[in-house]
Parts: structure tokens; C-alpha cells; sequence
């Protein structure tokens, strides 16, 4: 069954903290001079850290789960 992913492209993410702000499910945090997904299972894939990014580090990926 096809489903969702979190993705972050570590060597794009310049620690901006913007995607960190937007999240409305404190799924992201900012620690080790990098955004870290510290909470992925509450992800509800509203895509406000994609839309926010100004790096294009962060982003929903399908998946495909057999």
C-alpha cells in the first residue's frame, strides 16, 4: 500500500529553523547545527516544511510498502 515519507536532504538544510517554526506537530527539531525529524510518527504530511523551505531540503516522498 503506497504511503508517505518525511525526507531531508541534510547537505541542502543551512539550519534556517523555518520548516522547525511552521511544523504544527512539532515533528522537527533544530539541534547539531541541522534540522532533525525527532518525531516522524506524528507526522500528519500537511506539507508546510516543504512549502516553507527555502532550500528544497525537506519534502513528502511516496512510498510504495509491499
Amino acid at each position: 500500500m503506497p504511503g508517505k515519507k518525511l525526507v531531508l536532504n541534510e547537505k541542502w538544510c543551512k539550519s534556517c529553523g523555518i520548516c522547525v517554526e511552521f511544523c504544527p506537530k512539532d515533528v522537527l527539531k533544530l539541534g547539531n547545527s541541522k534540522v532533525q525529524i525527532q518525531k516522524e510518527k506524528d507526522c500528519i504530511f500537511c506539507g508546510l516544511c516543504e512549502l516553507r523551505c527555502p532550500d528544497y531540503a525537506i519534502y513528502i516522498a511516496q512510498t510504495s510498502e509491499d
